[in-house]
């Protein structure tokens, strides 16, 4: 489980903590994460992430 960044805002997905705040638990990894989610710093969606080597 690697971590994630929004290419538009720079937000760091971490899967060991989560995403409190949308109800993400910690421990899910950005694959599980519905596709409906959005960035909680700018609103934009999931498909605006890469994966942080």
């Amino acid at each position: 489980m690697g971590k994630w960044e929004c290419t538009i805002c720079n937000y760091i997905y971490d899967p060991e903590k989560g995403d409190p705040d949308s109800k993400i638990a910690p421990g899910t990894a950005f694959e599980d994460i519905p596709n409906d989610w959005v960035c909680p710093i700018c609103g934009d969606d999931k498909s605006m992430f890469e994966k942080v080597e």
